[in-house]
């Protein structure tokens, strides 16, 4: 038996088959592979959630 796991994170297409080319489906979290809340400035291409997590580690520190 055979059991079929869905993508979390699909790929996003257009109908023909092509990979979109702008827009929020273009643009993926290097890390985890999630559409939302990606950080582009710095071509970091991390979600908001990995970035806290990878912060320190990349060289970003907190300011008062």
């Amino acid at each position: 038996m055979v059991i079929k796991i869905k993508q979390r994170y699909p790929t996003w297409r257009h109908k023909d088959g092509s990979f979109r080319k702008f827009g929020k489906g273009a643009r993926s979290c290097v890390r985890c592979g999630r559409y939302s809340g990606i950080i582009q400035k710095y071509d970091l291409n991390l979600c908001r959630q990995c970035f806290r997590e990878q912060a320190v580690k990349i060289g970003f520190r907190k300011y008062d």
